[in-house]
């Protein structure tokens, strides 16, 4: 049984993608400490937290429930580790596609989750971590983030003005608080970006890891980086020229991508 469990569920655009680059670089370093499943180990499950986040019924609910189960039972034997969950699907979907507005499904979600955890480790110490961030600057991300990712047309203005909610990422924090069995640490990227090992150092200080280890642990490059503007201007293009056939969007932004990855 694991010493301690941190779930650590996001959100998107919050420097999630540079935390797992981070757990990923230092694994060998980390893993007679901490058990380490991050989104590639868990592909089934995120497939129905996101289903779940769209479709709000109790079969994606229930599909979810027992891909977490069936992750769980894949885990090795953990004396004395801690296991880090990371993922921020884990949440959902990031919102701003269609009528997906906000992250409202992932108080539900991590209910869940926390009650599974604690039936099948009931001497754990459980916790959740959420990384936030200002409310224009998510905004901005996530936007980019879709155009680039899915067919959106809107321009930033428009998208801001429809998903500003989703933005409010403070008061998330404070009604997953208030709806989980377990305490909910947060840190916002603001804050923690540029701390020693950037913005998964609160996450791996919930580690409680021995100091030198701490100091052996090392940075890697930012992941997840945003592109360019006239890159991102080009795929924002792409989408609206190539509106009504997605195989020749894909097409063209794959080659936008390709130019810009050999510039």
């Amino acid at each position: 049984m694991p010493r301690r469990i941190i779930l650590h569920p996001g959100f998107h655009k919050t420097g999630t993608s540079s935390i797992q680059a981070t757990l990923r670089a230092n694994r060998p370093a980390l893993k007679p400490h901490v058990v380490l499943r991050l989104r590639w180990h868990m592909k089934d499950l995120l497939h129905a937290t996101r289903g779940y986040s769209t479709w709000r019924d109790p079969i994606s609910m229930l599909k979810a429930e027992h891909r977490f189960e069936t992750m769980l039972d894949g885990l090795p034997r953990m004396p004395r580790r801690t296991l880090l969950i990371s993922a921020e699907e884990l949440a959902g979907h990031l919102p701003g596609r269609g009528d997906l507005e906000d992250y409202s499904a992932a108080p539900e979600l991590l209910d869940l989750f926390c009650q599974a955890l604690k039936r099948r480790f009931p001497r754990a110490e459980i916790m959740v971590y959420l990384s936030s961030r200002a409310a224009e600057d998510w905004l901005i991300s996530a936007y980019w983030e879709h155009v680039k990712a899915s067919s959106l047309t809107l321009d930033l203005e428009a998208f801001t003005a429809r998903y500003a909610p989703a933005a409010k990422l403070d008061e998330m924090v404070a009604e997953i608080t208030r709806r989980l069995p377990c305490p909910v640490h947060h840190a916002a990227l603001e804050d923690s970006q540029d701390l020693p090992l950037g913005p998964a150092t609160p996450l791996l200080n919930l580690c409680d890891l021995p100091p030198d280890l701490m100091a052996q642990l090392t940075l890697p490059p930012a992941a997840n980086t945003r592109l360019p503007v006239d890159v991102l201007q080009a795929l924002l293009d792409a989408n609206r020229q190539h509106a009504d056939d997605p195989q020749a969007r894909r097409n063209a932004k794959t080659a936008i991508l390709e130019q810009a990855d050999t510039a």
